[in-house]
């Protein structure tokens, strides 16, 4: 038969949301965002390349409320009124259960991001109270494609990226392979004096087609980061209280050693079997091996002396991470009925296995005080009391086995009742390196054994409108991630926090297909967090309480065949309820770095079917520097700009200019530094598909 080329015009529409995709985040069920009881955000490959989004990182802004920062050793990200401890970050549906694991990561080799708010451990076990963010790579698809992309910017920005998926072998015999690469380099200056970064991301996969009901895919990525004097902060200046406030001559500065380093190497093995036994009932089999190795060398705190005329350095550390993670995966899905309704089930256990060893070698005298503007700083290792040898302190073992349950089941044609129920059974073993001592015992266990579930109600008013009402619960571990705790954490912390969340909202097209919109309403309350004792501030108890409201509202349009708009505004009011700080009750306060006002905007024109101009606005509220709330930095809005040209339909030109307004902002802030965000850069990209 002749070939027939099938293209997508350049002006589809992309301002609406897409209601009907599955969202496989949301539930195991293989419902739509339309179907599931909660506030569910598909950012797929088509929006990140419209929106030129660099990393993961930048992915996030899409989803409503979401806001992350990428200070080396304190990857941080907000999520309804919770921070990273709080918030699952998964890849590929699966945890490594370590905050820091989830650095931005060049966003080439992945398809989408997903993500859930709210409590969802009842989906991928202990630690998501704010919500659960999936990234989902790219894998082998049906099909023969090919393309690349060359990007140059600001700051000496090199990067290079290239996919292929082709064909590895007929069908002839009813099995048919296929294999796909992408591959992502980057090579970059900073715009803080003496830094610089390399990386490489691989994802690499092969799919297997055998016969009509079986297929496998075996999938393999690789991360490589290597950052040379690294940016860990700017000073803030004294007085430290009220609005907190930076000297712009030390906006570029960087007061770490001269050859401070972070480096992560990092290796993921993923074999995934899926079988279709019959139309109602397939089972899945995923395996899985994570490997990381993450290095530390530098000095990462800087204050101003009272008079602002000299940066005391100190907290000098080398550090070294070494985790792995194995585990696999069993689940079935099966479509039958219950009392005459529709009624389908999601059945299965988890097994996983994380040890991670640790090597901190810290002093926290003071290094050097520099002349804040003219300074030269010393290579790390010529700092007393600091040599290069790594030696292990305490090694983490955590083994979790769960047993899971999810149904959907038709109570009318327009009313559906969605539950979920998962069992933990969670084994710590803390193992000592170092020397025994009374508070450093040789080795010491505790074992954890949560239940959290769903309940939601689905309704669909109308035509193209539902409404739904949720019921959810969590559990995370009162202070930090289990896979890092201290033996006094361990000790103390007798069991996880509990998480439980009210929620209802609505889902809706409108203006005949040309609009879209989603509102969610939500409260979320936290207990047993880790707080201090009343009567003896060295000890912690389980009595503290964290509580978030807040409202979510994206909208998405579509007026025009070349005029698209997609905008989102969250405002959460979160606050500790019972906690403690310093001998001081902080109930009340809202915690560090929760901005109540998270909005985004994008708008995108075609102004001819190859010329399209684009236009992103994000503003994002004030938040407090630290718990007790007397430091604030205050709110900041950002403008991007974008002009992108198709040549023809395989070529494709784009330039971007990112904080177009050259504002300073800072993404994280403590009691003595702001980490800022990056000032107006540019940058411009030729793709290619063939």
């Amino acid at each position: 038969m002749p070939t027939v080329e099938v293209a997508a015009s350049a002006l589809r529409s992309s301002g609406v949301f897409d209601l009907d995709a599955p969202a496989g985040t949301g539930s195991r069920l293989g419902l739509t965002a339309r179907e599931t009881p909660a506030s569910v955000s598909v950012v797929d490959r088509a929006l990140i390349d419209e929106r030129g989004a660099q990393d993961t990182q930048e992915v996030l802004r899409a989803i409503p409320g979401v806001t992350a920062h990428n200070a080396p050793g304190n990857i941080g990200v907000s999520y309804r009124g919770f921070g990273s401890n709080s918030v699952s970050q998964l890849f590929n549906g699966i945890s490594v259960q370590y905050s820091i694991a989830a650095r931005p990561v060049d966003s080439w080799i992945y398809d989408r991001v997903e993500a859930i708010g709210g409590p969802s451990s009842f989906l991928y076990g202990s630690g998501a109270v704010g919500g659960s963010i999936n990234y989902i790579s790219k894998v082998a698809e049906r099909g023969e494609f090919s393309e690349a992309r060359l990007r140059l910017g600001s700051n000496r920005l090199k990067e290079a990226s290239i996919g292929l998926n082709r064909r590895l072998s007929d069908a002839a015999d009813g099995v048919a392979h296929f294999g796909r690469i992408d591959i992502n380099h980057r090579d970059s200056g900073s715009w803080i004096d003496g830094s610089s970064s390399k990386s490489t991301q691989l994802a690499a996969s092969i799919r297997s087609d055998i016969g009509a009901r079986f297929t496998h895919t075996l999938a393999y990525e690789f991360q490589d980061e290597d950052v040379a004097r690294p940016y860990w902060g700017t000073p803030l200046l004294n007085p430290v209280s009220g609005t907190a406030r930076i000297d712009e001559d030390t906006r570029y500065k960087n007061y770490n050693s001269a050859d401070g380093v972070y480096a992560q190497r990092v290796h993921w093995l993923r074999s995934v079997a899926n079988w279709r036994a019959s139309d109602a009932l397939q089972f899945t089999n995923t395996l899985y091996v994570y490997d990381a190795l993450r290095d530390y060398r530098n000095v990462e705190g800087y204050r101003f002396n009272p008079s602002n005329t000299a940066v005391v350095r100190s907290s000098t550390l080398l550090q070294r991470h070494d985790q792995r993670v194995a585990g696999g995966r069993f689940d079935g899905m099966y479509k039958g009925t219950l009392g005459g309704q529709r009624s389908d089930w999601v059945f299965g256990l988890e097994l996983s296995g994380n040890k991670q060893t640790r090597f901190p070698n810290s002093l926290s005298m003071t290094v050097s005080t520099v002349d804040p503007y003219n300074f030269v700083t010393e290579r790390f290792f010529e700092i007393p009391g600091m040599s290069p040898d790594y030696r292990p302190d305490r090694e983490n073992r955590v083994k979790t086995l769960a047993a899971y349950l999810e149904n959907r089941t038709l109570l009318a044609p327009t009313l559906s009742l969605v539950t979920a129920l998962r069992k933990e059974s969670i084994e710590l073993e803390l193992r000592n390196r170092r020397e025994v001592t009374a508070a450093n015992p040789a080795s010491f266990e505790r074992s954890y054994h949560p239940a959290t579930g769903r309940a939601g109600l689905v309704w669909d008013v109308a035509p193209g409108a539902m409404a739904y009402v949720q019921y959810a619960t969590a559990a995370d571990p009162p202070s930090g991630v289990l896979s890092t705790a201290s033996f006094a954490d361990v000790r103390n912390n007798s069991e996880l926090t509990s998480g439980r969340q009210a929620e209802i909202g609505s889902k809706l097209e409108f203006w005949a297909g040309k609009g879209t919109a989603t509102l969610a309403a939500y409260n979320i309350v936290r207990k047993n967090i880790a707080s201090q004792d009343p009567n003896n501030t060295a000890l912690t108890v389980l009595v503290g309480e964290q509580s978030s409201k807040g409202v979510e509202l994206a909208l998405g349009l579509q007026p025009l065949p070349q005029l698209s708009l997609q905008a989102n505004v969250t405002r959460v009011d979160a606050a500790y309820e019972d906690f403690r700080q310093g001998g001081i009750s902080l109930a009340g306060k809202t915690p560090a770095n929760t901005p109540k006002t998270v909005a985004n905007a994008w708008l995108s024109y075609s102004m001819t079917p190859a010329l399209k101009a684009s236009a992103g606005v994000r503003h994002v509220g004030s938040v407090y520097a630290d718990a007790a709330n007397t430091i604030a930095w205050p709110s900041y809005t950002l403008l991007d700009l974008g002009l992108s040209y198709q040549v023809d339909r395989h070529i494709s030109l784009v330039g971007r200019v990112r904080n177009a307004g050259n504002r300073v902002h800072a993404l994280n802030t403590t009691s003595s530094m702001a980490y800022l965000g990056a000032p107006r850069t540019v940058d411009a990209s030729l793709r290619v598909a063939f």
